[in-house]
């Protein structure tokens, strides 16, 4: 029988942009259980991209749909599209890998999910946060009771490289990416939360414009309550120099993890603990390449090999908060799901 070594997942990379770069350079570099042949940008400037790194080029995403041969599309474009690509994918009968968020609304993510299960589809998901050694680690722990009761998190991801960016970039557009620093890094954040704590009750929001003419703020903090008790604390910034840092804190134990670099060129992290009768330690876990984990664990789930561990459901609960914390962004007060 033919492992998943021995076949990988044939697939399109639609959106040819930053992200789309480094995924094509993880993929096509080796090991990740999968293998791009086509490339799809509506600027043609990105066919000399394309031509190095071994991809069949096209501006339209109806080329890749329509090849027998593409098993998978992942999509690195902007959110807004992402419903209609999404639903365009699966009438082609492909599984699809989306870039985070999922949607703006939870209608949106509701239909995107159902549509994706109806049709026996994998539907996989940009959140690499999940794929970082110790974040797994962090998870694994809640999952089997070490931490005991989860009481809090408190997390913080941001940057600055938006600032740099052209006026126009879509990443700055206040209704593609609303709430600050929410969709390009905050969404990884509340993923993370949402898994943790389960569905969340009520968010209030301040989202600020404090060093720079982002549309939509550059400073926003958002304090989470969830169904099951238990709170969150949010930062996502995009006017500060980098900064990754995600703690968990319950009954038992407490675990914080601090990114050295950013994910784009991962370096490792610096994890503290602090567990019921020990002594605090710290440890530094060395550079992993979350991402490629992340489109290994969904080449397996479209062989069939095991579940893709980011549930529906997951999904649009984390979209589900999204939409609050966009209306609690506007109006600073306390906006329930």
């Amino acid at each position: 029988m033919s492992t998943i070594e021995e076949k990988p997942v044939i697939a399109a990379l639609v959106g040819l942009g930053w992200w789309g770069k480094k995924m094509a350079t993880l993929v096509n570099g080796g090991g990740a259980e999968m293998h791009f042949v086509r490339g799809i940008d509506p600027d043609a400037a990105a066919e000399s991209f394309a031509d190095q790194a071994g991809l069949q080029f096209s501006t339209r995403i109806e080329d890749a749909l329509s090849d027998p041969n593409i098993e998978a599309v992942v999509l690195a474009t902007p959110h807004a599209l992402h419903q209609q690509q999404i639903a365009q994918a699966v009438a082609a009968g492909k599984h699809v890998f989306c870039e985070k968020p999922l949607d703006l609304t939870r209608a949106g993510a509701e239909a995107s999910v159902e549509l994706c299960r109806r049709a026996g589809v994998v539907l996989g998901m940009g959140h690499e946060r999940r794929f970082e050694p110790p974040i797994a680690e962090i998870l694994r722990a809640a999952e089997d009771g070490r931490l005991g009761r989860l009481l809090q998190i408190e997390a913080n991801f941001s940057h600055d490289k938006f600032l740099s960016l052209d006026p126009t970039n879509w990443r700055l557009k206040a209704d593609q990416a609303p709430a600050g620093g929410m969709t390009a890094t905050g969404i990884h954040l509340t993923d993370l939360a949402v898994k943790l704590m389960g569905p969340a009750r009520d968010v209030r929001v301040s989202c600020e414009n404090l060093a720079s003419e982002i549309p939509a703020g550059d400073t926003m903090s958002a304090h989470i309550r969830f169904e099951r008790g238990g709170t969150a604390y949010v930062s996502a910034t995009l006017a500060t120099p980098f900064i990754s840092r995600f703690a968990v804190f319950g009954t038992l134990g407490w675990i914080e993890v601090r990114d050295r670099a950013h994910v784009e060129s991962p370096d490792g992290w610096v994890v503290t603990e602090g567990w019921k009768g020990k002594p605090i330690t710290v440890r530094e876990v060395p550079p992993a390449e979350p991402v490629r984990d992340n489109l290994r664990a969904f080449a397996r789930a479209v062989r069939g090999a095991e579940p893709y561990p980011i549930t529906g459901e997951d999904m649009i609960n984390n979209i589900a908060l999204l939409e609050a914390i966009v209306r609690s962004a506007k109006t600073g007060t306390l906006e329930t799901l």
